[in-house]
């Protein structure tokens, strides 16, 4: 075999048309094989002679796409110096774009034998472990053009591909599950009928399965387990996994985007697959365990402020290299639009505290090509002080967990919410407005993958999570929720009507709200995890979208919802509420007002009522204060916005001066929930009774 000098960049397998060049960082190492792998079970190795910044290289020419390989690393075995390199252990790429197989769990894939950590295994787990893939980097994107959705036109649906996909009755056997699925037509059309204009997906970057859950009979179903940052998961994938995956990912992604939907990858950059010192030996470990992993004082062990046993080093230039390479990649050639961060208070935590000047963030604000993609952080981790929502810097949004936590609050009747429920609705003004961030900062939702789907919110108190085998002591226990009356199922009428109205009420308030909606797949159905709300593990159709036969009340409602959202810019808005007159606009009326049932302006007094509940919003059409595009002054209609989330149905009055005519255009209290046109007619002055907890839209034409 030749084997020519090759470069030190890029990093990783890349064909030419001719050959591969491979390139591999590690500072650990003594010396490096590329070991070519057959399909008779038996490799080539090739020594990687040539080193340019700890950067070993090679080029070999007449290696095609399809080639499965791994590197072994020979070097120093000494955990107490946070050394762990191994040459029996059989090495995934870094950079892998494409990942063959699965790990086959035994002690062959460990460093140490089992029972003794700080001793050497020298077990070959080539056998028992994935290989990376060298691909074919060309495909024929025809038009593909990034929809670039502005933010105050984006509407968010949090998917998992098979999740998603493996029930749906219009869909082939052979696609269901996979990539594939996600640009068949029954699919396209459901998520544009929703009016989705983003579909954010649960990982797919190559994960593993726990061996924990392997041995329990259960899976890493959610994907939260990254060893492969560049490759497509390759079980979602029914082309194959030779290449084959990316193919079909991009293919995907083409399609979406030709209906107009934005492709967002939920990415797990805090931590690896590799886990504690007591995990497997798979890839960065065996490379150079100390320029990946933050280590405590003793270098045996390793700081964890993810809860999966590992951290990435995220002063390291190497790690930061490989994150940011990473996300040009999937930009680039995958043609992904955005990225929503795994706990990215960990991408913070340049030492110990989590820094929002770390160096991470100055890399992605002067990234020309990922700082102008959507940027969504999971503002917190399981660290001290990791909580942050708020505190990111400007560039970027987050998953606003106090908007979650205080509309939960609210409909189930939490006293003193109001004040806090204003701020959320409204764009959360106290944790965006300082560092010059707008109310599109605050990605709202009320229900995620972790935790209740939006049926269990209102149907258990408490989690159910015994399926998970760990005795239902996982998951979280202070759910915010309220089952309605009765815990789990029930054939109590009165309890269904009521989980229907509360489920309109969360629908309703989380499009009526400033900032960019999120839904949960399977949400607009009513999906139930039987109570579970911790299903990491359970691949199976607990978790799965259960797709109906026919279009329920609740799917209508919310695709109401979201249209209604879409034509009013008021909704909507760019810039934070001013509480006044806007000059320039016009009208004398502020462009947002406060009201008691009774019609009268709220005091302080009513804002801090322990047992207030109940309260109207005037949004004013007539004073947008952000221009169009063109400069064009933007006018709208205007609405009252009547909340009734006591427990007692309750009289409103429509306020005087505000309108002289307005129209009911929602009401949660029946299982239509949007009017179109047909609800009553109120004057100023006009009184109208709403059933405890629901919620009603009134409307006044420009």
């Amino acid at each position: 075999m030749q084997v020519w000098p090759g470069e030190a960049y890029p990093l990783g397998a890349t064909y030419d048309g001719a050959g591969t060049n491979f390139a591999v960082y590690s500072e650990a190492a003594d010396r490096i094989e590329l070991c070519l792998l057959h399909d008779d079970g038996s490799e080539t190795a090739v020594e990687l002679r040539e080193t340019d910044a700890f950067v070993r290289h090679a080029y070999l020419p007449g290696v095609m796409p399809g080639q499965r390989y791994g590197f072994r690393v020979h070097g120093p075995y000494a955990p107490d110096r946070g050394l762990r390199c191994n040459s029996a252990k059989l090495l995934l790429d870094p950079y892998a774009r494409a990942i063959s197989g699965a790990v086959k769990w035994g002690e062959e894939v460990y460093g140490y034998p089992f029972g003794s950590p700080d001793k050497r295994n020298d077990l070959d787990s080539a056998p028992h472990t994935m290989t990376s893939v060298v691909i074919n980097p060309y495909f024929d994107w025809g038009d593909d053009r990034p929809p670039r959705t502005e933010y105050h036109r984006t509407v968010i649906y949090e998917a998992h591909v098979k999740g998603l996909t493996m029930s749906h009755p219009a869909l082939p056997d052979e696609l269901r599950g996979t990539y594939a699925a996600l640009a068949h037509p029954a699919i396209l059309e459901h998520l544009t009928e929703l009016g989705v204009t983003a579909l954010e997906l649960m990982p797919v970057h190559q994960f593993v399965n726990d061996h924990r859950l392997v041995d329990m009979g259960l899976n890493n179903y959610w994907g939260y387990n990254t060893i492969g940052f560049f490759a497509p998961h390759n079980t979602y994938a029914s082309w194959g996994d030779r290449g084959q995956q990316v193919l079909e990912f991009k293919s995907a992604v083409r399609a979406l985007h030709e209906a107009g939907i934005e492709v967002i990858l939920d990415v797990v950059y805090n931590h690896t697959a590799e886990g504690n010192h007591l995990g497997p030996t798979l890839s960065f470990r065996g490379l150079d365990n100390s320029s990946y992993y933050r280590l405590t004082d003793d270098p045996r062990y390793y700081m964890d402020t993810t809860g999966t046993g590992n951290s990435l080093l995220m002063r390291s230039p190497h790690v930061l290299q490989l994150i940011m390479d990473s996300l040009r990649y999937w930009v680039t050639d995958m043609h992904v639009d955005g990225f929503r961060f795994d706990l990215a208070a960990t991408l913070a935590r340049q030492f110990h505290e989590v820094d929002r000047l770390s160096s991470f963030f100055d890399l992605v604000q002067q990234d020309p090509v990922v700082s102008q993609v959507k940027l969504i952080a999971e503002p917190w981790d399981v660290g001290e002080g990791g909580y942050q929502v708020g505190n990111f810097p400007p560039l970027w949004t987050e998953w606003n967990g106090k908007y979650r936590d205080t509309v939960r609050d609210l409909w189930r009747g939490e006293p003193r919410t109001l004040a806090e429920f204003a701020s959320r609705l409204t764009g959360s003004s106290d944790l965006y407005q300082d560092d010059g961030r707008r109310p599109l900062a605050s990605i709202n939702f009320v229900t995620c993958h972790d935790g209740f789907t939006l049926h269990d919110l209102v149907s258990y108190n408490d989690k159910h999570n015994e399926d998970n085998g760990e005795d239902n002591r996982d998951g979280e226990s202070y759910n915010r929720s309220w089952n309605s009356g009765a815990e789990g199922e029930t054939d109590d009428r009165a309890v269904l009507d009521l989980r229907a109205r509360q489920m309109r009420n969360f629908i309703a308030t989380l499009m009526l709200s400033q900032g960019v909606p999120m839904l949960s797949h399977g949400d607009e159905f009513a999906r139930s995890q039987r109570g579970n709300n911790n299903a990491y593990c359970q691949d199976n159709e607990l978790s799965w979208v259960q797709w109906p036969e026919e279009d329920s009340d609740l799917l209508e409602f919310t695709r109401a919802m979201v249209w209604l959202r879409r034509d009013h810019p008021v909704f909507r808005r760019r810039r934070f509420f001013h509480g006044r007159p806007v000059q320039g606009t016009h009208d004398e009326l502020s462009d947002i007002a406060w009201f008691t049932p009774q019609g009268e302006e709220m005091t302080p007094r009513d804002w801090t009522s322990s047992q207030a509940g109940a309260l109207t919003v005037f949004l004013n059409g007539n004073a947008i204060s952000e221009p169009g595009p063109r400069g064009e002054r933007i006018a709208d209609d205007s609405f009252l916005l009547m909340f009734n989330a006591s427990p007692k149905p309750l009289e409103f009055v429509v306020p005087v001066d505000h309108g002289r005519q307005w129209q009911v255009v929602v009401d949660t209290s029946v299982p239509q929930g949007v009017t179109a046109g047909t609800g009553a007619k109120l004057e100023a002055g006009g009184r109208l009774t709403l059933m405890d907890r629901s919620l009603t839209v009134l409307q006044r034409p420009a």
